[in-house]
């Protein structure tokens, strides 16, 4: 699949900014998350350091490039979803996560300074299997699809 940027789009056809885009539900956003990270399963990604111990306000602002979060907010999938930047309190918020969750995804005490997309990738389909009905949606994500 070929990937364009708006500009080059309206040299070949008639952009419609304002049609209704479908809302994505939670584990919608998750698998996507995840599909995104599985593009490139080796890249190495930065984690960001102490999330559970900065203060609310501090946390929600944690950024750095190169991260999990960084790689979501590059797909204009889900920018087009609403994810607005990637920051830790951007990526808990649109993702519908807990503090924990995320920590458990992008913290360096879980990774160390870096970790391969593909792991991250593992991490995100559990959390959205753990959220789905039945045993079958939890084998998928373990296993792989």
């Amino acid at each position: 699949m070929e990937q364009h940027a708006v500009d080059q789009l309206k040299a070949i056809a008639k952009i419609n900014r304002t049609y209704p885009c479908s809302e994505m539900s939670r584990n919608e956003r998750l698998e996507r998350w995840a599909e995104v990270l599985e593009r490139d399963p080796d890249r190495s990604l930065n984690t960001l350091r102490e999330t559970e111990y900065q203060p609310a306000d501090m946390r929600a602002a944690m950024r750095d490039d190169g991260t999990a979060i960084s790689v979501a907010f590059a797909d204009p999938v889900l920018r087009e979803a609403g994810l607005e930047n990637d920051t830790y309190g951007e990526a808990k918020r649109f993702f519908e996560l807990t503090d924990w969750q995320l920590h458990r995804l992008v913290c360096f005490c879980h990774f160390g300074g870096r970790v391969s997309s593909g792991t991250i990738a593992h991490h995100v389909r559990l959390m959205a299997a753990r959220e789905s009905n039945g045993i079958l949606a939890r084998l998928f994500a373990f296993f792989g699809r």
